[in-house]
């Protein structure tokens, strides 16, 4: 009876010694189909990460992890699919980080004008502690965060005349999205800021409800506001970035090996997706000026006074933040600009 209980012991432990030999173990990876909304258009780098992202999930599922792409706001605006996310029934979505400022105020630290003046501060800020810091509070509003994807530096378009300076805002109506630091912001320069969502843009813009509109030049590209615009001013006046997002009641139905699948993908996908963002970034502008949009740059000297002016909304805004994030922010924004 023993030898026999021994063989047992013994088949158990062979067993076990041969399904920690396997790859993931098939049960720990379930057939899901992922949809990932967003509201670019499939020729723009958020499109081209999201496929991306999909081959690599793909690829290290055994196929079994399906992401379907829903692009151009199919599954609604960014409020609306952030609000799905939430409630479980979208499972992922790309949209702007200036989105997430109605439920984590602290991410509109992200949107302060003129903070980072190139790619490898903004990288350096969001990839660091200070973005990592802003992704741990999204959990407890239902929501899971895999990182950062470039969308680039944001600029002015308008049917009215050049930005050359911050007086020339004075009086335009300039969609904004709808956060609090870009309505003050405008504010400061004296234009007429208007919250609206995306997805209404380009009518607002076509019959002239708005004089202009403020986004990365592969956005202006891709949804044709050469079209109803004819000025484009590279202000660079706020970085943006997109934040990769999973609903969090489906991320708690994933397992281990699920989640580590997704952030794997999700970290591989992250230098692919900004590489062509700002390669296209590099080349909208030709193709702006190709398609009969007048461009003009912002001198240094006038972006650094346009920061000035804005001042008080920066300090606004960080008396009204978590003391700690505050901190965290202006010790990062000082490492990454060394």
């Amino acid at each position: 009876m023993k030898a026999t209980f021994r063989r047992g012991l013994l088949a158990a432990a062979l067993a076990a010694i041969g399904l920690a030999a396997l790859p993931a173990a098939a049960q720990d990876i379930q057939e899901r189909t992922i949809k990932f909304g967003h509201l670019n258009n499939t020729d723009h780098p958020v499109s081209m990460g999201v496929k991306r992202f999909a081959e690599l999930v793909a690829a290290k599922s055994g196929g079994k992890m399906k992401v379907q792409e829903f692009p151009s706001n199919q599954l609604g605006n960014e409020m609306q699919q952030q609000s799905a996310l939430q409630g479980g029934v979208q499972e992922m979505s790309a949209p702007a980080t200036t989105s997430l400022a109605g439920i984590v105020k602290e991410f509109g630290l992200v949107d302060f004008p003129f903070a980072v003046g190139n790619f490898a501060q903004a990288d350096g800020l969001l990839d660091g502690p200070f973005g990592q810091a802003l992704i741990a509070r999204l959990p407890e509003k239902g929501l899971v965060a895999l990182g950062y994807w470039d969308l680039g530096f944001r600029n002015v378009t308008n049917s009215k005349r050049p930005i050359t300076r911050a007086e020339d805002l004075d009086g335009l109506k300039i969609r904004v999205i709808p956060n609090p630091v870009f309505l003050d912001t405008f504010k400061a320069f004296k234009a007429n800021p208007v919250p609206m969502p995306f997805a209404e843009l380009y009518g607002a813009l076509e019959s002239k409800a708005v004089d202009g509109q403020e986004n990365p030049f592969a956005v202006i590209l891709s949804n044709k506001f050469f079209e109803v615009n004819k000025f484009v001013s590279a202000t660079n006046h706020v970085y943006a970035a997109n934040i990769i997002l999973v609903s969090k009641r489906f991320w708690d139905r994933l397992s281990p090996v699920e989640q580590k699948i997704m952030n794997d993908a999700a970290n591989e996908a992250r230098p692919y997706q900004r590489q062509v963002s700002r390669a296209a970034a590099a080349t909208a502008v030709a193709e702006l000026q190709a398609k009969g949009m007048q461009y003009n740059a912002v001198a240094p000297a006038e972006q650094a006074r346009m920061r000035d002016i804005a001042k008080p909304v920066t300090e606004k805004f960080s008396a009204s933040y978590d003391p700690a994030i505050v901190k965290l922010y202006n010790d990062e924004l000082a490492r990454v600009r060394r």
